[in-house]
């Protein structure tokens, strides 16, 4: 006997019951988006490996270390999963001319990311992520609507334990500077750095400013803060997105070792973080990555956005309590009888017809093998054909919710009647 096979560790199956409450929750989202005025795009899951080598970062931990990468053995192409959606999203608006064409966009875009890690609760090798892209604007408003939209999410969700934290990363030539003296602050502490801080050192020295190593935070609080290292420019930026969210009566606090881990971004950043998940406590992160339309090929242009993580969020969401509706039809169709059956696609074609969603029984069974089954659906109504019924062209109506007795209506007229056991308020009102 063959050997059973199975998923890809760290890349799940979503089964029916979950997969409603995915839908449920996109439906919520999606009308979120589009009250900000955001459109959205879909990009390919496969992309070429050298944009996220540019756009992400060579010594970052992604290209370093998480992407699923290969040769497409028919061409050659060096190709990779996506493990994020800004440069996808950034290429496709340079590939097709967007901004040009159209002017400043705002896009969102949903779908599963690949990044080859350990598994654990809330974080996969395939994982599924909502992008924001502002692009095209330049403004401190930007970044603080980007902000409001998370907030106005979490209050949609009824979430509870979600915190805000900014920084500002400044400019280029800012974190230049920071950088040379955040090295030399480094290299005086080198034999104390552990194997991850070593190798960092003069790659990527920012990302041991977020090292989560406890012997390293005494050296990590004393070290350079990039803060002391901005410019006029860029501090009145970050100044305007404070008031802009003090305004909006948003609390936040002022994290000076949050620079994320992929280097297009620049000036303001944020994560929103609960408590309730462990240590995977990053709900959504996101920024301002003004240089990386240049980076990629593109005319500059000023941008910003960020990624919710959904199977987190959806833990935190249920977590506070959140759940979906379950799916049920309107009606559930049973016959017995050939010439039942063939009354009952009849039936519910007509039905269907009339904007109802019907479930009709098949593979056989008695009136009372089926009515369990119709019951269970969560189905309102049963829709009841027997032989009798099916002479006179008429079906049976019975109730399954609140009670009511079974009653028999023409065929002609059956949406009509369902739509009264259904909505017997608006029948009354019609009346």
């Amino acid at each position: 006997m063959s050997q059973t096979l199975q998923a890809v560790r760290g890349m799940n199956d979503i089964l029916p019951d979950d997969a409603e409450t995915w839908e449920y929750f996109e439906d919520i989202v999606r009308d979120w988006l589009q009250s900000y005025g955001y459109r959205p795009i879909r990009m390919p899951l496969v992309e070429p490996t050298p944009l996220f080598k540019r756009a992400i970062g060579e010594v970052t931990d992604i290209v370093e270390k998480e992407m699923y990468s290969f040769e497409d053995a028919l061409n050659g192409e060096h190709l990779t999963l996506r493990p994020e959606g800004t440069a996808s999203c950034v290429r496709a608006v340079i590939q097709h001319s967007l901004i040009p064409s159209g002017g400043p966009q705002r896009l969102y875009y949903y779908g599963p990311m690949f990044r080859h890690e350990r598994p654990q609760k809330g974080r996969y090798r395939q994982f599924h992520q909502i992008g924001v892209e502002a692009l095209g604007f330049a403004g401190p408003e930007t970044d603080a609507e980007l902000i409001l939209m998370c907030a106005r999410l979490w209050d949609d969700l009824g979430l509870e334990d979600v915190a805000l934290e900014i920084n500002s990363l400044g400019s280029p030539e800012e974190r230049a500077q920071h950088r040379a003296a955040l090295i030399a602050y480094l290299e005086l502490h080198q034999e104390q750095l552990d194997e991850d801080g070593r190798r960092r050192l003069h790659t990527n020295p920012l990302r041991i400013l977020d090292t989560k190593n406890p012997a390293l935070q005494a050296i990590v609080d004393a070290a350079p803060r990039l803060a002391d290292y901005l410019g006029d420019e860029s501090k009145a930026h970050f100044d305007a997105v404070q008031v802009f969210l003090k305004d909006a009566g948003i609390p936040y606090r002022i994290n000076h070792r949050l620079v994320r881990g992929l280097d297009y971004y620049n000036r303001t950043v944020f994560e929103w973080v609960t408590t309730r998940l462990g240590a995977q406590g990053t709900i959504c992160a996101g920024g301002r990555y003004d240089g990386l339309f240049e980076q990629l090929g593109g005319k500059p242009q000023p941008a910003a956005g960020f990624a919710i993580g959904i199977e987190r969020l959806l833990l935190l969401w249920q977590a506070c309590g959140g759940e979906s509706e379950r799916m049920a039809p309107d009606a559930y169709v049973v016959s017995v009888g050939a010439a039942a059956q063939r009354l009952a696609f009849r039936a519910a074609e007509a039905l269907r017809e009339h904007g109802f969603a019907v479930l009709m029984h098949c593979g056989g069974g008695s009136f009372k093998s089926q009515m369990k089954k119709a019951d269970a659906s969560a189905a309102a109504v049963a829709v009841v054909i027997g032989e009798d019924e099916a002479a006179a062209a008429e079906v049976g109506l019975k109730p399954l919710r609140g009670g009511g007795a079974q009653q028999r209506v023409a065929l002609e007229t059956l949406p009509e009647a369902l739509a009264g056991l259904l909505y017997p308020e608006e029948s009354v009102q019609e009346d």
